[in-house]
């Protein structure tokens, strides 16, 4: 009697799989539980107090992370599978401990082909390979911090004045910033020129913050040599990626800027006395638009300074701190033309854009679904 297959694609990711000659083959799962043992958790706790990278927790999450993804690629060689598509991966509690697991769809190729991992599902991956990028590995990088007690109390005293708290907007740059130099060094390491489909994750984790960046490291033949050293990245969704290919233009890096601001102590007065009565607070309009404003000018300033043509794809999160605090992220990919890149159909199907609804659906109290991309 024949198997069936068990995979976690749907039909329209099956459909695109096959214009790109693969089929599916089953599901590959790798786990890690892992413990930051007591001496770990008490210099953790020390350095947290300090602010910045709190280095043994980044250390214990990336282990765990990456024995995880080598177990899921081991049963992925013993399946015989060519790719791992749709990558995905969780964090949980464990009896005090912390579980890591990888989840994703196994594809065969129909004529042979390198074995690869890609942090897109297989509509996305279609887009990424159409647009001329050969999928290597799913790659990540990670960071795991604390404002902490000294900047806390300095940031604290700032805030009594309006304007830009540089500490906290300092910790929250660079945090940003090395986890993304992370995920570049393991896609370097994995003979990549760029790295596409990025996503950010921000979490919580045994008192701190971690910050999470996942991608694929992809392979373009147009793309310049020095990418080889300096590969690009993009947090483009595969169909803008696509769409902007097809337009000539290359993404050169995925910009990040943050900015905390302070209302002051006498702009969270006049705001709370204005907030009795109907109307604008003017106060607190004008914070949130300088803030805004200085963060696209650290964009437009990182922009030149690689010499982009334009910043595509720019989002903006407002994080409220604390009452009268806030904090503006401020993402976007910096793009430019260059000549050879091309898509290689001239549309895309619409199995490759139109995206699956839950057919699942419980009214039950107190019964929540989860979902997990590849099972």
């Amino acid at each position: 009697m024949v198997q069936p297959i068990v995979t976690g694609l749907s039909g329209n990711e099956i459909y695109c799989m096959q214009l790109k000659g693969f089929r599916p083959s089953g599901i590959v799962v790798g786990n890690s539980v892992q413990s930051m043992g007591f001496l770990g958790g008490v210099s953790s706790a020390f350095r947290g107090a300090m602010g910045g990278e709190v280095s043994a927790v980044t250390s214990m999450i990336h282990d765990g992370r990456e024995a995880a993804f080598e177990r899921m690629v081991d049963e992925a060689r013993r399946e015989g599978v060519h790719g791992v598509v749709g990558v995905s991966s969780e964090l949980r509690n464990l009896a005090g401990n912390s579980e890591f697991l990888f989840v994703g769809s196994g594809v065969v190729a129909e004529t042979g082909a390198a074995s690869f991992t890609s942090a897109g599902d297989a509509q996305e991956l279609y887009c990424h390979m159409d647009a001329g990028y050969r999928p290597l590995q799913f790659v990540f990088g990670n960071i795991a911090y604390s404002v902490g007690a000294v900047g806390g109390i300095v940031g604290n005293l700032k805030t009594m004045v309006r304007g830009e708290i540089r500490e906290f907007s300092d910790i929250f740059n660079t945090t940003r910033h090395r986890a993304l130099d992370r995920m570049v060094s393991q896609a370097r390491k994995a003979g990549a020129n760029a790295v596409v489909g990025v996503r950010t994750h921000v979490m919580k984790f045994v008192g701190f913050h971690e910050m999470y960046m996942t991608g694929t490291a992809a392979m373009h033949p147009e793309l310049p040599a020095q990418c080889m050293t300096y590969p690009v990245t993009s947090d483009l969704t595969g169909e803008e990626l696509w769409s902007m290919t097809s337009l000539g233009y290359v993404p050169i890096k995925l910009l990040i800027s943050t900015s905390v601001y302070s209302l002051g102590a006498i702009g969270s007065f006049k705001a709370m006395l204005k907030g009795f009565v109907k109307g604008e607070i003017s106060d607190l309009t004008t914070m949130i638009y300088d803030a805004r404003e200085h963060a696209f000018d650290r964009l437009r300033r990182d922009a030149a300074a690689v010499n982009a043509e334009e910043i595509v794809g720019i989002k903006t999160y407002i994080i409220e701190l604390s009452p009268g605090l806030i904090e503006i992220v401020a993402v976007g990919t910096a793009v430019r033309k260059l000549p050879g890149v091309k898509v290689a159909t001239p549309a895309l199907p619409a199995q490759a854009i139109i995206r699956d609804k839950d057919t699942w659906v419980s009214g039950e109290s107190g019964f929540s679904l989860q979902s997990t991309r590849g099972g």
